[in-house]
């Protein structure tokens, strides 16, 4: 059933209209839209270098605490050898407990 309220395109027509939507979409993104998309690319690249510069120093904050964290130990250890070996064989015997205590 053909509606009559409409009239009907000729092929010319609608790669007209095709043609106008198409040059329409292009400005859009030539236009505002790109300017926006800039704007967010942008703000987006700032904030990623500005994460990137905090994780950079908090990597480097934690690993100069592992690193005297290391150096306190050994130092501990090298001043107090039998006391660290006692310290050691204690860890050891309990942990192997608790595990001999779960495998039963």
């Amino acid at each position: 059933m053909k509606n009559d309220s409409v009239p009907a395109e000729t092929p010319e027509e609608v790669a007209e209209h095709i043609s106008r939507l198409m040059a329409e979409a292009e400005a859009m993104l030539v236009g505002p839209v790109s300017d926006r998309v800039a704007d967010k690319y942008s703000d987006l690249r700032a904030r990623l270098e500005h994460l990137q510069a905090v994780v950079s120093e908090a990597y480097g904050d934690a690993r100069k605490k592992v690193s005297e964290g290391a150096r306190a130990t050994d130092q501990s250890i090298r001043s107090h050898p039998y006391e660290s070996i006692a310290v050691a064989v204690g860890v050891g015997v309990i942990i192997g407990l608790l595990i001999g205590r779960k495998n039963h």
